[in-house]
C-alpha cells in the first residue's frame, strides 16, 4: 500500500490530523529510528489532542462567556470583600455533580461577573457544557418563546445545560408570564444541575422584580436549598483599575 492509499483511508476514517502530519512523522521516525509502536502512539496522541482542543473550542463558543476571567487574573488583592479560599474551593467544581447553586451578591463593579466567568471557564475546560447569559436576554427569550409557542423547547434546552450562569439579575421590568417560566426553569434544574447567578439585590428584594411573593418564596426555597451565597461587600474594582 502506498502513502496515497493510506492518506485516503485516514481521511475516510476522519483521522485528519494524522493524515496531515503523516509524512512529517514518517520522515522523523526514519531519521530517529523510532519503533513502529512509538510512531503509532505519537500519531494517535496528536489526533486525540487536536480533537480535545476542537471540543473545548466548541464548548467555549457555546458557553458565550463575555470575559475570559480566570482565577489567576482576578484581582483578589484589590477586592478585599472576596474570600479567595472560598472561590478556589468552588473552582474545584464539586458543586457541579452535587447540583449546588452559587449566587454572587454585590454592588456594580465589585467583580461578580468576573468570578462567575472564571468558574464557568473552569467548568468548560473540564468538559462540562455551560451557558453564560445576561438576565435581560434570558427573560427576553422567555417572552419571545410565548409568541411562537417554543417555551417547552427553550426550557428543555436550558434545563439540560450542565452549568447555567445568569448575569445581572435584578431591577428588570418583567411580566408575570416571564416570572412563571423562570420559576419552571429553576424547578426543572433543582437537584439536577447547578445554576450560577450574579445580582445586586439581596434575597428579600427579589420579590420586587419577580412581582409574585408566593412564587418568589418557592423559587428561593429551591435555589437556596443547595446554594453557596457569595456576598461581596468590597470596593469597586473599575474605579481602582481605571
Amino acid at each position: 500500500m502506498n502513502n496515497e492509499d493510506l492518506q485516503q483511508l485516514l481521511l475516510n476514517l476522519k483521522l485528519h490530523v494524522i493524515a496531515a502530519r503523516l509524512e512529517e512523522y514518517l520522515i522523523a521516525a526514519e531519521h530517529d529510528g523510532t519503533p513502529p509502536a512509538t510512531l503509532l502512539t505519537q500519531l494517535m496522541r496528536a489526533e486525540w489532542e487536536a480533537r480535545q482542543q476542537a471540543a473545548l473550542d466548541a464548548r467555549l463558543k457555546r458557553a458565550k462567556i463575555p470575559e475570559r476571567w480566570t482565577l489567576e487574573t482576578f484581582p483578589f488583592k484589590l477586592q478585599t470583600g472576596v474570600k479567595e479560599r472560598q472561590i478556589r474551593t468552588l473552582a474545584e467544581l464539586s458543586f457541579i455533580p452535587k447540583a449546588e447553586n452559587i449566587v454572587f451578591i454585590g454592588e456594580t463593579g465589585v467583580g461578580k461577573t468576573g468570578l462567575m466567568s472564571a468558574l464557568v471557564l473552569k467548568a468548560v475546560q473540564n468538559g462540562y457544557r455551560a451557558l453564560f447569559i445576561r438576565a435581560q436576554d434570558l427573560f427576553d427569550e422567555m417572552y419571545a418563546s410565548l409568541a411562537d409557542r417554543s417555551t417547552r423547547k427553550l426550557l428543555r434546552s436550558l434545563a439540560n445545560v450542565d452549568v447555567l450562569a445568569i448575569d445581572e439579575l435584578g431591577y428588570l421590568n418583567i411580566k408575570p408570564e416571564q416570572t412563571n417560566i423562570f420559576f419552571k426553569l429553576m424547578e426543572e434544574r433543582h437537584h439536577r444541575k447547578p445554576t450560577l447567578v450574579t445580582t445586586n439585590l439581596p434575597y428579600p428584594a427579589w420579590q420586587d422584580f419577580l412581582g409574585n411573593k408566593p412564587l418568589t418564596q418557592a423559587l428561593l426555597s429551591r435555589l437556596r436549598e443547595r446554594c453557596h451565597t457569595v456576598t461581596i461587600e468590597g470596593p469597586c474594582l473599575r474605579a481602582q483599575q481605571g
